[in-house]
């Protein structure tokens, strides 16, 4: 699955590519579109006008150009018949970002001229349906996992072996020598001692913490008997009980004076919890109007009929024009098989062009779809001639030939076929309604069969951070993977207190030590904490949680340790935070503020500077905006790690962005703890 999976855009690569692309549409995550995009970079996807020779050669130059907008694209093939045999040779071109394709046959040179158009994000129905946007969840291993494939037959799998030996050793060590000179456990274990303060307090406020969150399944009760708007009254109570919710836990860290490790755990899981209540109340809200709007089309569809003489009367009209349209097609099919050997290139090129244009519609249904997370009824959508009037404005509409293989449903989807526009266009708008009210998975869920506290709780306990109707489930519970599990996170959370009591304590006690000695030392061991907590809380706790839950996505992270550029860390290192942050925040400022996407992503990015400040001003009880800086710094970070010499040499790419870490993490704690 490694190679499908393509890079997202994170808090910090979305203001990279707006710079870079700012007229481009809104970048949709791959993660769900149809695998078989193609994502070859092209020369014509920015709207140049080329012949096919030129654009070929331009094609085999370009191969692997980082730098266009990876997305949705047109596919162009041309048909060219040569010999006096009439062999047929097709070439498939693929022009990224591009919404439709202008192509022009001159008989005088005999070329093909391409002009893509480029793709427009400034369509205000269409952002407005972004706001209900799916996350798609697929069966994946996480990278660590010793069932992943990919990872077991990794060259460098023996050193990974090593690694955790010569970890267990240094600890086995650290702990000999406590115990031999100290002839005991003894009372020198600060950082253990740190942690278990007020434990029994921090526990029980957790526990009402997660609690108070069940008040999520009542509120969704009250938009599904629609006792309140979530356009309205809905919306304006939501963010002010999760502002209150997020002001009440960190108001009770600071009254009960607990030390950074509390503090910290206190505000990092109301964060979580918060990311998790507002993903589950935006999705139900949105589903809730839709289902509103559902109901009001069904009634106006019922009128409309009747005053037509009936349903039964409109579904045979209907079905005579879906007849008329497959007879139409094939006489069509018939008539085009037999044009002259002469006109064959022309046609070709036209037709293929026309059908990539008309193809469009498709693409953009199935990609929205898929964040969805279900695939709506294709066989309407395509097939059906009132589909294009619906569709985008911004593309040429064109009609696809029905087959008589696909016969529409009876009911509402044979009324999609109806020669009448009111009638049409009110069968499509309830089919689609239907489709995204329920889920497309093994066992579909149908909106409001979800608002209960099971679904709710399962939701909670599920190891990601975006509300959907179902996800991908594992077939059974592996009792001795969560063993596996849960030794590895508390074996790995004990050499993280032998770590950070052994080297890092004793080093921030020091008050003589200059600022670059104080860096210097503590370095290593902020990496390797660092390390070891990434480790404890995707690798452990997710995957535990995970496999309790049956939960089968368990893609948490990529490789983010092969990044060059800091935008592709931002993507790879949290993928639950980073799909909440492009789910929730970046598509939801350009749908409810109608912002450009450049300022979208400015917000995105200056948003998780500012949740990540306060999490430091709530662990050291002051503010300085250290962390904030730094957070703000990476911009012109990401601009110098796309220099000509680090896309030349990966590796000087790679050290680049390692060195960086590096001195990041103790510089930020040499801040806070001596400023």
């Amino acid at each position: 699955m490694a190679s499908l999976d393509p890079p997202l855009p994170g808090p910090a690569n979305l203001v990279d590519d707006a710079l870079r692309h700012p007229d481009s549409a809104p970048p949709i995550p791959l993660d769900s579109a149809p695998p078989s995009t193609a994502t070859r970079p092209s020369a014509l996807s920015r709207g140049q006008l080329s012949t096919a020779s030129s654009y070929a050669s331009e094609v085999s130059t370009r191969e692997g150009t980082p730098d266009l907008a990876n997305g949705q694209g047109v596919t162009t093939t041309i048909t060219t018949v040569t010999g006096k045999d009439g062999q047929a040779v097709t070439q498939t071109l693929t022009h990224v970002g591009a919404s439709s394709v202008d192509a022009r046959f001159s008989s005088t040179t005999n070329s093909i001229t391409l002009r893509p158009i480029p793709a427009r994000g400034g369509d205000p129905k269409k952002i407005k349906v972004l706001r209900s946007r799916r996350t798609h969840f697929a069966p994946r291993t996480s990278r660590f996992d010793r069932h992943n494939l990919t990872s077991a037959s990794d060259p460098f799998r023996g050193l990974y072996t090593l690694f955790w030996i010569v970890i267990f050793v240094g600890a086995l060590k650290t702990v000999y020598h406590r115990f031999a000179e100290q002839g005991g456990w003894g009372g020198e274990w600060r950082f253990a001692a740190l942690i278990s303060r007020d434990g029994w307090v921090l526990a029980l406020s957790d526990a009402v913490l997660v609690s108070a969150s069940l008040l999520c399944v009542p509120y969704g009760c009250l938009l599904v008997h629609g006792w309140i708007r979530y356009h309205g009254a809905g919306v304006i109570i939501q963010h002010i009980c999760q502002t209150l919710y997020l002001a009440i836990a960190i108001r009770w860290t600071f009254h009960r004076n607990w030390p950074w490790v509390q503090s910290g755990f206190m505000t990092l899981h109301a964060l979580s919890m918060l990311m998790k209540i507002h993903s589950y109340c935006s999705l139900n809200g949105e589903l809730s109007e839709r289902r509103r709007q559902l109901r009001i089309d069904e009634k106006r569809l019922e009128e409309v009929v009747e005053e037509m003489g009936g349903r039964r009367r409109a579904e045979r009209e209907a079905r005579e024009e879906w007849e008329r349209q497959c007879g139409a097609a094939a006489r069509a099919k018939e008539g085009e098989a037999g044009l002259s050997e002469g006109k064959k290139e022309e046609v070709a090129a036209q037709s293929s062009t026309d059908a990539s244009t008309s193809a469009l519609s498709s693409e953009d249904e199935a990609a929205a779809a898929l964040l969805r997370h279900r695939q709506p009824n294709a066989r309407r959508r395509s097939i059906s001639p009132s589909a294009s009037r619906t569709g985008s404005s911004s593309a040429p509409s064109a009609t696809l030939a029905p087959s008589r293989a696909e016969e529409p449903q009876e009911g509402v989807e044979t009324l999609t076929w109806h020669p009448s526009d009111r009638v049409s266009k009110l069968a499509i708008a309830i089919c689609e309604a239907k489709d995204l009210l329920t889920s497309n998975g093994k066992k579909p869920v149908t909106f409001p069969e979800n608002v209960t506290f099971a679904n709710f709780i399962d939701y909670l306990l599920v190891p990601t951070l975006v509300y959907e109707l179902e996800y991908p489930r594992t077939d059974s519970i592996r009792p001795l993977y969560i063993l596996e599990k849960t030794l590895a996170t508390f074996g790995t959370f004990s050499i993280l207190v032998l770590i950070v009591d052994s080297f890092i304590l004793p080093v921030t006690s020091r008050t003589d030590t200059p600022l670059f000695g104080f860096v210097l030392d503590l370095a290593l061991p902020f990496t390797l904490a660092y390390l070891l907590i990434f480790y404890v809380i995707f690798e452990g706790v997710c995957n535990g949680f995970a496999e309790l839950t049956r939960f089968a996505d368990r893609n948490f992270f990529d490789d983010w340790w092969n990044s060059c550029t800091f935008d592709e860390f931002s993507r790879k290192w949290n993928r639950p935070v980073h799909a909440f942050l492009l789910r929730h925040v970046y598509a939801e400022t350009m749908a409810s503020y109608k912002l450009s996407k450049l300022s979208a992503a400015f917000v995105t990015f200056l948003f998780s500077a500012c949740v990540h400040e306060l999490v430091m001003a709530v662990v050291t009880k002051k503010l300085r905006l250290y962390l904030f800086s730094m957070q703000m710094a990476q911009l012109p970070l990401i601009m110098v790690g796309r220099a000509k010499i680090f896309r030349k040499y990966p590796a000087l790419g790679n050290l680049f962005f390692w060195l960086a870490l590096l001195s990041g993490f103790p510089l930020l704690g040499t801040l806070y703890l001596r400023y």
